[in-house]
């Protein structure tokens, strides 16, 4: 796929520019060349002679392409050991795009029904987490998505999963296959999951309509629209994300990848500047839609034309979308005001 680049100056100014990632399956971190390390590790076959293979495999004509793939991938993962290695190997290449504050999504029911256990998914994300803040100064949150393609009641087990480990997760989200699947399947749960003191978000308006962005408004309560594309088509919806700063994790190179849109030059990341909206970049599933945070900006960067101050208001969109805590946050604030002055 190829679009616009910045100018070398640009493309230096958006790679160093300090970031948070706030739309992250781990996941879909997972490269080829990992997964088949797994593979070996845990014995697994998988239908690919070598790394080559498996990545000409990563080309998709829709969500449900990638879907299928992104869970056959899954299946490598068995062990504490390989989530605590799948979670480091994201944190380097982060640490490299100058990501400073990461909130994660993981899937449980990709693992559970396999006989993986959520703790032992949790626990080896959690423990590579703690390692890169000590290595790197990265700081994190872990959010747990339901898979909208099952029902509320799969949901509802899930939830009950993560309660003892309330204190390691942040909050609740709502991902996978989204025709079909409108956000008020899952309004009890939701409703259950903010009862328990979990933050919620939800994907919406990727492949749906701007309808599923305003009841996963009304309906779930999120505190974050992750994608939100589809809220365009409503003006009304739009002035009313603009005035409640409701944030959008923006996720463009995967919206290229996935023909949400057909060319970058034509995503609606501007107009949603140009609204006030409180738009922000992340990757999404990196491993497969070719390219990490730093990649993302420097792609908008290049096919919409974003200058200095259009990338530090993202940056510092994304600070204020966080979860992070007030001081973590006016930390980073110090940090990206002091970038931009040099």
């Amino acid at each position: 796929m190829s679009y616009p680049r910045p100018t070398a100056e640009i493309e230096r100014f958006a790679r160093a520019l300090p970031k948070t990632e706030l739309h992250l399956h781990i996941e879909g971190s997972l490269e080829p060349e990992l997964m088949m390390r797994l593979a070996e590790r845990n014995a697994i076959a998988l239908p690919y002679q070598d790394v080559d293979a498996l990545r000409a495999a990563y080309s998709f004509g829709c969500l449900q392409d990638f879907l299928d793939l992104y869970y056959a991938g899954c299946d490598v993962l068995r062990t504490a050991e390989d989530f605590h290695d799948l979670t480091a190997a994201y944190l380097e290449r982060a640490h490299a795009d100058q990501v400073r504050h990461v909130e994660l999504f993981f899937d449980p029911q990709s693992h559970t029904p396999r006989g993986v256990a959520f703790e032992a998914v949790l626990d080896g994300i959690t423990s590579a987490l703690d390692a890169g803040r000590r290595a790197h100064g990265i700081t994190s949150e872990v959010i747990m998505c339901f898979l909208r393609h099952l029902d509320e009641e799969d949901a509802h087990a899930t939830l009950e999963l993560a309660l003892p480990h309330r204190e390691r997760i942040v909050g609740v989200g709502l991902d996978s296959s989204e025709k079909g699947h409108p956000p008020e399947k899952f309004t009890r749960v939701f409703t259950a999951a903010r009862e328990a003191g979990f933050r919620t978000v939800a994907h919406a308006g990727e492949e749906g309509p701007a309808e599923y962005v305003r009841t996963a408004l009304d309906q779930l309560g999120v505190s974050r629209v992750d994608h939100g594309n589809a809220a365009l088509d409503d003006a009304e919806l739009v002035a009313r994300l603009a005035a409640e700063r409701m944030p959008l994790t923006v996720c463009p190179l995967s919206n290229l990848a996935l023909c949400v849109v057909e060319d970058l030059r034509a995503h609606p990341l501007r107009a949603m500047l140009d609204a006030g909206l409180c738009a922000t970049i992340h990757s999404d599933d990196p491993a497969y839609f070719g390219g990490y945070v730093a990649d993302n900006y420097v792609a908008m960067a290049g096919a919409l034309g974003l200058g200095r101050d259009e990338l530090v208001t993202l940056a510092r969109n994304g600070i204020e979308a966080s979860f992070a805590t007030a001081e973590r946050k006016a930390e980073l604030e110090r940090e990206l005001d002091a970038f931009a002055r040099r």
